[in-house]
């Protein structure tokens, strides 16, 4: 990932989006005004921070990616595989019916231009999904239930459904999440992966000194991209562990999961 360095904040991104249709971006913990563990720039306004400290904060992004902060749109995310469309008619609802609509999500895709939407982690994995030829474009939140779930796979079935995008025309980007090495795992969540198809064996290895098997995440949902059709030269990862650079990132298994949540989202020009 590239970073984007300005007054206030420190934010990456992907260089293999094409910057004149979309700007996408993950945050970092840097240029906010939250304090303890949700410092400094915190987003989410479902971690139990301050919900003052939360809104400046999300005003900060708003006005660096050129945008109201109406026009932000984070889901309550719930860990499962629910995808959200955010088109013209989700858009003239009241604020009453938007959050009824964003409650429960773990995954948004829109075709508006000049709004931003986006998912908040802190150790799961951030997906970013592009369409240049239709101008789509998802945002996915996947822990290792949604990644479970394959709500990558889903989110871009969704994307072919609705809009007519085609899986050989995608771009993805794999934005920061926890590393292979500290995700350690008991028995019943690799269960869950070989129940649901995964070849444990491409994505976990189990350490001999502590007998625990330790799941890629992030290698996990590549694999779902590609098995939906996604070119595997057109998915960039970032390759940049939560739980290893605390002067950079939120990690819930660093700090508990009373800790402050990254953004990572985009905007359609």
């Amino acid at each position: 990932m590239d970073t984007i360095r300005s007054n206030r904040l420190n934010l990456l991104t992907f260089p293999s989006f094409p910057t004149e249709s979309v700007s996408v971006f993950a945050t970092t913990t840097q240029g906010g005004i939250s304090t303890g563990a949700y410092a400094s720039l915190n987003l989410s306004p479902y971690s139990g921070d301050d919900t003052d400290c939360v809104s400046e904060n999300q005003e900060r992004l708003a006005d660096e990616i050129n945008v109201s902060i109406e026009d932000l749109y984070i889901p309550y995310q719930t860990h499962k595989d629910k995808v959200a469309i955010i088109d013209k008619d989700f858009l003239q609802r009241s604020d009453f019916e938007k959050a009824k609509h964003l409650n429960g999500i773990d995954a948004l895709i829109t075709n508006q231009k000049d709004i931003c939407i986006g998912v908040t982690t802190a150790d799961c994995v951030p997906i970013l999904i592009f369409d240049p030829v239709q101008h789509v474009l998802a945002a996915i939140h996947a822990g290792w239930k949604g990644t479970v779930a394959r709500i990558a796979e889903k989110t871009i079935e969704k994307m072919t459904e609705q809009f007519g995008c085609k899986p050989q025309d995608l771009v993805a980007g794999i934005a920061p999440c926890i590393s292979q090495k500290h995700f350690e795992v008991g028995d019943e969540v690799v269960e869950a992966f070989i129940q649901t198809g995964f070849t444990i064996t491409d994505i976990a290895y189990r350490n001999t000194e502590s007998g625990k098997m330790h799941i890629d995440l992030e290698l996990a949902n590549k694999l779902l991209l590609i098995e939906a059709g996604i070119d595997k030269n057109n998915i960039e990862i970032a390759n940049l562990c939560t739980y290893s650079h605390p002067e950079l990132f939120f990690s819930a298994r660093r700090q508990t999961i009373n800790s402050g949540r990254m953004l990572t989202g985009g905007v359609l020009k």
